[in-house]
C-alpha cells in the first residue's frame, strides 16, 4: 500500500542533509558544551556556529537567539518571561492561538493578569478594529500575542498592522512564528517585533529543538533553572546535534525559499481546484482556499456532512491527514480554532486538515483527491 503523508502542519520529514549533520555531531562534537577540556570546547563552537548562522538568516544578533525544546517552551519562557520580569500586566491575544499560548495565559490570570480576547471575523481572520480597541483602553503594560500562520486554517496575521498598533500604543509584541519560520521570509530587522518562536520540526528539522527570540533590550531572566548555559538564560546542557541538525533544516530552507513558496503555491492551487471539482458542496474553512490570504502549506476543508469515520478511513488507505491540531491527537473536544467562528451548524459537519510540505508531490495529492472521492 502507498502510503501518502499530508499532515506536515504537525511535523515534517527531516531532510536527508539534516540527519547527515546530525549523526556526524553525535560521532565528533559528543562533548558537553559547558566543559572546558578540547571536547567541551569543540562542541561549544558548533553550537554557537549554529546560533551565529540561525541570526543571520532572521537578521538580529546573535544574543536574541536562545535555543529551547521548541515552540511551546519558547511560548511560555516568553510569555512568563514577560510578566515576572517585564512588568506585563495585560495580554492581548486571541482564541485562534495555539495551546502553548492560551493555556499559559489561563494560568497568568491565576497570577493576576488581566487577559483580552480580540474578536475573530466571520471567515477566521481576527478583527484588527477591535485589536486597536482593546490597546487604547488599557491602562496597563500590554504585551500583544498573536499567531504569524495559524497552524489549523493557515490564516497570516497582518504583521505590518499590528506592528504599527503596538508602536503606537507601546505595547510589546510577541508571535507565535512556528509555522512560519523556514516558509515565509523573517527579516527582524525590519519587523519591529519584540519575542517570536520556532520549531525544528515544522521545517524539516529534528523534534525536541527550537528557539525564542527576545529583541535586544527587553532583557532575558531563566524560568528553567539550574545551570548558566545560553548565557545564563536557559540552564540545561544544550542538545547539540539537534541545535546542528535545526540550522542546517533552516539553511536549506531560507536558500530555496522562493523555489519551493511558488512549487506550494502551484500545488496548492492545483489540489483546491481539483478538490473543488471532484467534491462538490465543500467549503474551505476561514480563508484557507484563498492564496494571497492564507499560507501555502495549509488548507482546510469542510464536507458537508457528519463524516465521523473520515480520518480512520483515510489512514487504513495510507493517507495521513488530520482533523485540528496534532497536538491534540486522543482528543475528542474538536477543533477549538474552527470553534471560534464557524457556525454551530458547520462544526456539525467533518473538517480536515491537509498540509503540505516542498517534499509533497503531484501524485501523492492526485492518489488523496482519488481516496477521498471513494470515501465520501
Amino acid at each position: 500500500m502507498k502510503r501518502v503523508y499530508l499532515d506536515n502542519a504537525a511535523t515534517t520529514p527531516m531532510l536527508p542533509e539534516v540527519i547527515t549533520v546530525m549523526t556526524e555531531s553525535m560521532n565528533t562534537h559528543f562533548g558537553n558544551p559547558s566543559s572546558t577540556h578540547a571536547f567541551g570546547r569543540s562542541a561549544k563552537a558548533v553550537v554557537e556556529n549554529a546560533r551565529k548562522n540561525i541570526a543571520k538568516h532572521l537578521q538580529c544578533t546573535t544574543s536574541e537567539i536562545v535555543f529551547t525544546s521548541g515552540g511551546t517552551e519558547a511560548d511560555n519562557f516568553i510569555l512568563k518571561n514577560a510578566v515576572h520580569h517585564l512588568g506585563v500586566q495585560h495580554i492581548v491575544t486571541s482564541t485562534l492561538e495555539h495551546h502553548a499560548v492560551l493555556h499559559t495565559v489561563d494560568f497568568l490570570v491565576t497570577k493576576g493578569i488581566q487577559i483580552s480576547y480580540v474578536n475573530t471575523l466571520e471567515n477566521g481572520t481576527i478583527d484588527y478594529a477591535h485589536l486597536e480597541e482593546i490597546l487604547a483602553n488599557s491602562t496597563q503594560k500590554t504585551l500583544i500575542s498573536l499567531m504569524h500562520v495559524n497552524n489549523e486554517i493557515g490564516t497570516i496575521l497582518d504583521l505590518s498592522k499590528v506592528i504599527a498598533l503596538k508602536k503606537q500604543y507601546q505595547a510589546l509584541f510577541h508571535s507565535d512564528t512556528v509555522q512560519s519560520i523556514g516558509h515565509f521570509e523573517i527579516d527582524l530587522s525590519a519587523l519591529e517585533i519584540d519575542f517570536i518562536t520556532a520549531a525544528a520540526h515544522k521545517f524539516h528539522g529534528p523534534k525536541g529543538i527550537g528557539f525564542a527570540f527576545f529583541r535586544k533590550g527587553t532583557g532575558i531572566h531563566p524560568e528553567i533553572l539550574g545551570g548558566e548555559q545560553e548565557r545564563g538564560s536557559r540552564a540545561g546542557t544544550e542538545n547539540t546535534a539537534a541545535i546542528v541538525g535545526m540550522e542546517k533544516a533552516l539553511s536549506i530552507c531560507v536558500q530555496n525559499l522562493a523555489h519551493d513558496v511558488a512549487y506550494l503555491k502551484d500545488l496548492k492551487q492545483y489540489f483546491i481546484s481539483t478538490l473543488s471539482t471532484k467534491v462538490p458542496n465543500i467549503k474551505f474553512n476561514g480563508v484557507s482556499g484563498e492564496l494571497d490570504k492564507s499560507t501555502h502549506t495549509v488548507v482546510n476543508i469542510q464536507f458537508n456532512k457528519d463524516l465521523a469515520m473520515l480520518l480512520f478511513q483515510l489512514d487504513m488507505k495510507g493517507i495521513a491527514v488530520s482533523g485540528g491540531s496534532a497536538c491534540q491527537s486522543g482528543s475528542n473536544k474538536g477543533s477549538h480554532v474552527l470553534q471560534s467562528f464557524l457556525s454551530d451548524e458547520a462544526q456539525q459537519n467533518t473538517s480536515v486538515r491537509v498540509s503540505f510540505s516542498k517534499l509533497t508531490t503531484k501524485e501523492e495529492v492526485d492518489s488523496f483527491m482519488e481516496e477521498i472521492v471513494g470515501v465520501v
